[in-house]
């Protein structure tokens, strides 16, 4: 039976990429140090993957164990060298700690075999897969860098399927019906259901992430501030709802201009990700969306990003700079980042933090909107 290597074995790795490479005939090696969800992988060998709809479908998945990397680092690198995929679902800050094991095992690999590997990283980052590669060839000599050329190909890729918080105490998996998976690619690589290949992908990803991952941060953070705890009850009240499709309209500007997209059918897009915010059945918090606010406030993802592109674009981006200052007042005292950066904030003010956090400068026309914002909120 055909390998994939899955590092992560979370709700995103069991109920998305994980599945859908068990779905494709393959044996999946879930890589974790989660030990309560490893132990049952090998004990139980199958697990439900549950759709939140009326109806609760639901289908099995097998063909599954599972590693703990911290306690299997020799059958890791086994499991690598048997491999046709290596993927990963971990976040995106997890990569550079993983990549030294990827890096022995694929320099095993290529050692005692000429079968290619393919690798790929399914996270909410703009190229997460070359920064995953470039941790692996950080850990490896000149001559085994040579020695790959042809063996190990790594590609691109986006990722969207909504996975609510649960019980980490069983294998169940609760999901969205949606998903996409988007695989940049200009060669021809082993099929995988559920997997579209393209050969450019950053639409794909922008359009991902400055929708889904943007309108979902909004929703969070001014559902947090108006005391909401779900995302459903967030997305009931028609002034939240009409401020996030605000918000999208802004990044759609700038997508339709970037990219020449159809105006039509990314309103439509638009839209249709909005209905899928209202899944009543994924009794998503809002805390969980919101949740590591210092990653979401970086300079490269879903609210910074699309705020800088819409500036030089002479696009208008008050409401993103509205979902930036909503961000900056999310003080969920269970959240590291959280607390991390209401501490900034309290020492040096909001200008800082977005210097320090969001690369703005400090008197940009950007950061006196999200302050001017920020005021307004706080009233």
């Amino acid at each position: 039976m055909k390998q994939a290597v899955h590092f992560g074995a979370g709700n995103i790795g069991r109920g998305f990429i994980g599945a859908l490479f068990s779905k494709s005939g393959y044996h999946v090696t879930f890589v974790d140090i989660a030990e309560n969800i490893i132990n049952q992988l090998n004990e139980v060998g199958t697990y439900q993957v549950k759709l939140a709809t009326e109806q609760h479908e639901s289908e099995t998945i097998s063909n599954v164990s599972g590693l703990n990397n911290l306690k299997q680092e020799d059958e890791v690198i086994e499991a690598i060298g048997q491999a046709v995929y290596m993927t990963t679902a971990i976040g995106p800050n997890i990569l550079p700690r993983i990549a030294p094991l990827m890096a022995k095992g694929i320099e095993k690999r290529i050692e005692n075999s000429e079968e290619p590997l393919y690798v790929i990283a399914c996270e909410n980052q703009i190229s997460a897969t070359d920064i995953l590669k470039k941790h692996i060839l950080e850990q490896l000599s000149e001559d085994v860098k040579a020695k790959m050329e042809g063996k190990v190909f790594f590609f691109n890729s986006a990722v969207d399927r909504i996975v609510p918080a649960q019980s980490s105490e069983s294998l169940d998996v609760l999901v969205e019906p949606y998903f996409e998976w988007v695989v940049e690619s200009k060669e021809d690589i082993p099929s995988v259901e559920g997997m579209t290949i393209v050969e450019d992908l950053a639409p794909f990803i922008e359009r991902k992430l400055f929708t889904v991952n943007t309108g979902h941060a909004v929703i969070a953070y001014l559902g947090y501030l108006q005391g909401k705890s779900t995302i459903d009850e967030t997305l009931a009240d028609p002034a939240i709802a009409e401020q996030v499709r605000a918000t999208l309209k802004e990044t759609g500007a700038y997508l339709v201009k970037q990219y020449g997209l159809n105006k039509e059918e990314h309103d439509a897009y638009i839209e249709k990700n909005i209905e899928r915010f209202k899944n009543a059945y994924l009794n998503d918090g809002v805390t969980r969306v919101g949740r590591a606010p210092k990653r979401k406030l970086g300079p490269d993802d879903r609210l910074v990003r699309p705020t800088t592109e819409a500036q030089k674009a002479g696009i208008s981006y008050s409401n993103l700079a509205k979902a930036i200052a909503a961000a900056l007042l999310f003080d969920n005292q269970e959240d590291p980042e959280a607390v991390e950066i209401q501490n900034m904030m309290k020492e040096n003010g909001p200008a800082y933090v977005l210097k320090e956090v969001s690369g703005l400068d400090e008197n940009s026309e950007i950061t006196q909107e999200v302050i001017r914002q920020y005021e307004e909120l706080k009233k």
